[in-house]
């Protein structure tokens, strides 16, 4: 290896140091900040936080619960970084993995007669073609039409979830139900890893998934240039590459994978599509993918941090005075602690 080439890499190296640093910083600054908070209000915030890591970490069952939390949002963290290194912001991956959970659900109940090999896989396999056909078009008129994917993809999120809504309150709901459809096969379900818990093999595929964005991201020639066209479209341009098809590609792709965090949630825990059964994954995932630094193992990382927030929030509640909301909060921080120094360096750039 050249003196050039060693130098690059250890600029590599030291970027991403820096980078997990200054996620790290955020995140600590977030749970002094919750300490002071709690103190405020009258708490003690070790016993809080002591609580918290023992719902979320406490046993067997609360880690798999942890896992299982942090799986949807890993998905669509996983889905924001993919667009976001191609230039893109994917803010439609709630809507994205709506239709992906939808379209599973409906396959597996109108083809109950094959056999579980094939049918499952083929549930997932066009789960993921619905997620993204949603994700194309934000990519297609932001390539092709100079229309921002943002405002777009924010109008299909309440085009999709409401044509969802009116699917599962109509043509498919269940007789004399609430607002779901009928439940799949019991076969069709994703395995349980541990007892009495909800983590499924969809840890399984999440890791497949991260693995292969990695790969395909920093390992292969499209996905040199899909970094390329996000780092500086011109430049790639003028260097014979083809910008637009890359950043509908982008988008696709990141729609694709926001569908699996559907796609797991209705066939790994309830067997069905109930209306409303994402607590805004789609969004959550946008502050997962900020603070990983839009990579695959720093998203993980994230993911499993929120996880372990949402979890342990619900026995810090049982135990202390402290409402769960102040997990809201502590998340609201850190993606305001990341987020800051980047619009600082944008105003920065557009002052200039």
């Amino acid at each position: 290896m050249s003196e050039t080439a060693k130098k690059r890499s250890k600029l590599k190296a030291l970027s991403a140091l820096g980078d997990f640093g200054s996620s790290l910083l955020s995140v600590s600054i977030a749970l002094v900040l919750g300490a002071v908070i709690i103190l405020v209000i009258g708490e003690d915030p070790i016993e809080a936080y002591t609580a918290l890591l023992q719902g979320a970490l406490g046993n067997a069952r609360s880690i798999a619960n942890t896992f299982s939390k942090s799986i949807p949002l890993a998905f669509t963290g996983l889905a924001v970084a993919m667009a976001n290194r191609g230039g893109m912001l994917n803010i439609g991956a709630e809507g994205q993995l709506h239709a992906g959970a939808m379209a599973s659900v409906l396959v597996a109940l109108a083809l109950p007669g094959l056999p579980v090999a094939v049918l499952l896989p083929l549930c997932i396999i066009t789960g993921v073609a619905a997620g993204m056909l949603v994700g194309f078009i934000p990519g297609y008129f932001k390539a092709k039409k100079q229309t921002s994917e943002v405002i777009v993809a924010i109008m299909l999120n309440y085009i999709v979830t409401l044509f969802m809504s009116f699917l599962v309150n109509g043509p498919f709901k269940a007789e004399g139900s609430v607002s779901q459809t009928n439940a799949i096969s019991e076969g069709l379900m994703l395995t349980k890893l541990v007892g009495n818990s909800q983590l499924t093999t969809a840890l399984f595929i999440l890791l497949a998934v991260a693995a292969a964005q990695y790969i395909f991201l920093w390992k292969s020639a499209a996905g040199f240039q899909l970094r390329a066209v996000g780092s500086n479209p011109s430049a790639s341009v003028s260097a014979g590459m083809n910008a637009k098809k890359l950043m509908i590609f982008a988008m696709a792709l990141s729609g694709g994978i926001a569908s699996l965090a559907g796609v797991t949630e209705v066939m790994g825990k309830y067997g069905r599509y109930i209306e409303g059964f994402s607590p805004s994954f789609g969004f959550t995932g946008i502050a997962v993918a900020i603070l990983g630094r839009n990579h695959p193992g720093g998203v993980l990382l994230t993911s499993l941090l929120f996880g372990i927030l949402d979890t342990g929030a619900l026995r810090m509640g049982r135990v202390t005075n402290v409402s769960a909301n102040i997990i809201v909060v502590m998340q609201s921080l850190v993606i305001l602690l990341v987020s800051a120094p980047e619009i600082a360096k944008l105003i920065r750039r557009r002052s200039r």
